[in-house]
């Protein structure tokens, strides 16, 4: 499988959170004849490991789920009611197709609410509550909604691939598939590249990012890296009512985005940049005055502490079915991380000051 049909096929398998196995699975069906070992722990946090003993050890972190819904109820009618896996803006869900994932496979479903002819002109000026609404999968009554979901059972959106003008591709997953492709094709790299590694490189697509930056605390728990450098998505800022004064000016397209502040080692953020300029990388610099929101969040504080970065994938529309990105972007990073990568040495030192 080529790198890019791997990426497209990611984007089709279903991964909320606490149900990666499908997503890691195909990751390790496909990395395996391009690493040292593949292996998954107990929390599901798959890690390809490339290069010798003795180096840095490197991890790179993109984390493989998404969000999605859990059913939770299922009434007389057969009507299903769920709750949400990550952040989602009820929304966003009004009048989208969706897919339940059972032990016997996919079963189509639609989520919508009353329509708008019956909504009082107080609903109509509200804003939609997630008990609001409701997915219908055709059942005839509760029993046979019954045969078919059981409780449990996650939920996603209709996972489609989109290809839309120039390298532009969108839809539902793209957080944070985009981040664990670009560790994953970085593993891949490295492990077919004539010069050899001089570190440690452990590239994890991590779990339960959604819900809380689980699989990456875990993750950094049981490698102890030296170095870590989170992938993940950031807000485009090139589309209408975005405000660069806050976000930045971020543009799909543009590069990497390449974080400093707090969170990040001012070290790893120089070497990114460097090797960024010394290989003609188009990048995007971005602050953060906090801890950050992603992996890189949990990967800083593992252990007695390691030194972190944190490179993101420019993203319109997070946490929707539309989400769009650059597949320029992607590949850009992975040259990034491979160079990263094979910069490392064991005289490498990443201590402030």
């Amino acid at each position: 499988m080529q790198p890019l049909e791997f990426f497209k096929q990611s984007i089709l398998t279903p991964s909320p959170s606490g149900y990666e196995e499908p997503i890691q699975k195909l990751i390790g069906e496909y990395l395996k004849p391009h690493s040292d070992e593949v292996s998954i722990d107990v929390h599901g946090n798959l890690t390809a490991r490339v290069g010798e003993a003795g180096g840095p050890k490197l991890m790179l972190a993109g984390h493989c789920d998404q969000i999605g819904m859990l059913i939770s109820h299922i009434d007389d009618q057969g009507f299903l009611y769920a709750q949400t896996i990550g952040g989602w803006d009820p929304q966003q869900l009004i009048g989208q197709s969706m897919t339940v994932w059972t032990d016997d496979g996919p079963v189509s479903a639609v989520i919508s609410r009353k329509p708008i002819h019956l909504l009082s002109q107080q609903e109509r000026g509200e804003v939609v509550k997630l008990e609001q609404m409701w997915l219908d999968i055709g059942a005839k009554d509760g029993d046979e909604a019954k045969s078919k979901v059981r409780i449990g059972d996650c939920v996603t959106l209709n996972l489609a691939y989109r290809e839309l003008l120039g390298d532009m591709v969108s839809g539902p997953g793209m957080d944070n598939k985009t981040g664990m492709w670009t560790v994953i094709e970085t593993a891949r790299r490295c492990a077919s590249s004539d010069q050899a590694l001089q570190c440690e490189l452990h590239s994890v697509a991590t779990v339960q990012e959604e819900i809380g930056l689980r699989g990456a605390k875990t993750a950094a728990g049981r490698i102890n890296p030296d170095v870590a450098i989170a992938v993940d998505v950031t807000h485009a800022s090139d589309c209408p009512t975005i405000d660069k004064q806050q976000q930045g000016d971020i543009k799909i397209g543009g590069g990497p985005v390449i974080f400093r502040g707090p969170n990040i080692n001012a070290k790893v953020a120089k070497r990114l940049m460097q090797l960024a300029d010394d290989n003609d990388i188009a990048y995007q610099p971005a602050a953060l005055g906090r801890a950050a929101p992603n992996d890189s969040n949990v990967l800083q504080v593992s252990g007695s502490g390691v030194a972190t970065g944190l490179v993101a994938i420019p993203n319109r529309y997070m946490h929707s079915a539309v989400e769009t990105i650059s597949l320029g972007d992607i590949e850009a990073i992975a040259k990034l991380l491979t160079l990263f990568a094979q910069s490392l040495t064991p005289e490498c030192d990443f201590i402030p000051g």
